[in-house]
């Protein structure tokens, strides 16, 4: 599981803790992604790139820890006491619309990641300076600090308000990142690479290990970044191109070298949070004031066949799940938070409203695969749990470099994702099934009843009378007891309400369902799963009673 490192620290902590390619052409007739500003060819991918090879070719080295016992072992309380300072920003005194600041080494950020900056005259590194940090009511021998350095950066843009920097990225831990556009808080997370996720005990978590950012001119509205990623089994080097805005965009240029062989190789990982909502409430949910907890609430695919798929997230009870979507030439996929509606979530604190959905959109072909997803169980959303990611057909062979280019899109807009002529699963609703009594009282009947809401162009303006039938179909688990679709005007949609028999709730149970007119469809593909109830342990064996002691004789009077 991903450990959030407190999940109150929303501007930007994300540690990882679980883990989480045919090459691709360039793109003909999707939309390029951004190209760098010159430079006078000073510095370029070409550059990280070779350093990723030669790197590649020696053993791995892991990092290793430079920390002080004070910083060792320091809580995250007392990290947090340690802040950039304002008046020290890089780059506050240039005429850029873009800052950045620096995240000190503690905790488990216990080895240095270098900083580099390209101008027009070369390369340097920014170096490490403790007094750009406020180090609070912290009490420690100053003289330790010497030989730290920064544990990663983030960039400031005044996104939301001229003259005003805020946070648009953030880039901490392993391969972890973070952005956000207007109005945005942070949530998910995107990672350079994963490898060997699904495999328990073997998954391994990339580091980037070097960063070098191009300085920005006065009326540049992108930033690039270079990073060098390196773990036991592939070295890589990576191309961002950040574009601040309403909804912020990052163009990704990935080159990968393998080191070893890697069984799954995940491409454009993504993680996020999935504690419960209206699709799957378990009971000690049930008291909360707030109606859902989440970072995401689905995985949305659309395929290179142009299907468009919905599977909303679990988390499951008992054991790790992992579901995979076999698809070829994929258009796109992402982790969503459908719905931003306070009401939704009711936290003043931790604004679930107000957190983005990350969707990857691949340029050029990537050939056959599959999207995975894998839900990890969690008792609270202190802890990252669900990860997908793009994973090809072809193994990842040792000595083979792989180039992987695509889109992010962090969006608050996910209805901008269709297209005019489809409609999309707005909302799940999961409750018990039950009966109309003779009384007219309702009454539980053991079973499991769903709602699922339509929406979308392709709905919305439907004639009164027209008459759409349901593509639906589930596993042999699931016997489908009921099915009703009715129009829906208060939403301008149409809701599928079914009541479903489990028959065996220790297995999975699937369903997917798809709204159609004359055999076309107008819909996504809704793929629902009710995870498996894990059976309850066995009851414990009675304890042994000692034997009984033999009476004594009275003692003599």
């Amino acid at each position: 599981m991903i450990d959030r490192l407190a999940h109150t620290f929303r501007s930007s902590l994300l540690i990882g803790c679980i883990s989480l390619l045919t090459a691709c052409a360039v793109p003909t007739t999707q939309s390029a992604p951004a190209a760098p500003p010159a430079t006078g060819k000073v510095f370029s991918l070409d550059d990280v790139t070779q350093r990723a090879r030669e790197l590649a070719a020696r053993p791995y080295v892991a990092p290793a820890s430079n920390l002080p016992p004070f910083f060792g072992t320091m809580q995250f309380a007392d990290y947090m006491q340690i802040q950039p300072r304002s008046d020290r920003f890089e780059w506050r005194d240039l005429q850029t619309p873009f800052r950045l600041n620096f995240y000190h080494q503690g905790m488990q950020f216990n080895f240095p990641v270098r900083i580099n900056e390209i101008t027009d005259t070369g390369v340097k590194e920014i170096r490490y300076e403790a007094d750009r940090f406020d180090f609070g009511k912290l009490n420690f021998d100053r003289e330790a600090t010497r030989q730290l350095g920064y544990a990663g950066f983030r960039v400031l843009y005044p996104v939301n308000q001229a003259g005003k920097y805020d946070e648009v990225m953030s880039l901490l831990g392993a391969s972890y990142f973070r952005v956000i556009g207007k109005g945005q808080v942070y949530g998910l997370s995107g990672r350079g690479l994963a490898i060997d996720t699904t495999s328990v005990g073997k998954e391994e978590f990339p580091n980037f290990r070097e960063y070098w950012i191009q300085r920005p001119g006065a009326n540049d509205k992108q930033l690039v970044i270079y990073a060098l990623l390196d773990s036991p089994s592939a070295t890589g080097a990576y191309q961002f191109i950040l574009q601040p805005g309403s909804d912020a965009v990052l163009d990704v240029q990935a080159n990968i070298v393998m080191r070893q062989d890697v069984a799954t190789l995940g491409i454009a990982p993504l993680t996020s949070m999935f504690l419960y909502g209206p699709n799957q409430r378990w009971p000690e949910f049930l008291r909360n004031f707030r109606p859902a907890i989440h970072d995401s609430n689905g995985l949305a695919i659309h395929a290179g066949n142009e299907e468009w798929i919905w599977r909303p997230l679990n988390n499951p009870k008992g054991a790790v799940a992992v579901s995979s979507f076999q698809v070829e030439n994929p258009r796109g996929f992402g982790l969503l938070q459908r719905g931003h509606a306070f009401q939704d979530f009711q936290d003043l604190k931790d604004r679930y409203d107000l957190r983005p959905s990350a969707w990857i959109e691949p340029q050029g072909n990537w050939g056959k695969g599959k999207v995975t997803l894998m839900e990890i169980p969690t008792a609270d959303e202190t802890n990252d749990n669900i990860v997908a990611f793009w994973n090809p057909d072809t193994p990842a062979r040792k000595g083979q470099t792989m180039q992987f280019a695509y889109r992010m899109h962090w969006t608050m807009d996910e209805p901008a994702l269709h297209a005019q002529n489809n409609a999309w699963v707005r909302q799940t609703f999961q409750t018990e099934g039950e009966r109309y009594q003779p009384n007219l009282i309702r009454q539980s009947d053991g079973t499991t009843a769903l709602m699922v809401d339509f929406v979308g162009p392709a709905v919305a303006t439907l004639p009164a009378g027209t008459a759409l039938e349901t593509q639906l179909s589930g596993n042999a688990n699931a016997e489908i007891l009921e099915s009703n679709l009715l129009r829906n005007d208060a939403i301008k949609g149409w809701r599928l309400s079914l009541r479903v028999k489990v028959k065996d709730p220790a297995q999975v149970t699937e369903l997917r369902a798809a709204l159609t007119q004359g055999g076309k469809a107008l819909s996504e593909t809704w793929s629902f799963q009710i995870p498996p109830v894990p059976a309850p342990p066995p009851p414990a064996a009675p304890a042994q009673q000692p034997a009984a002691a033999a009476p004594q004789p009275a003692a003599p009077r």
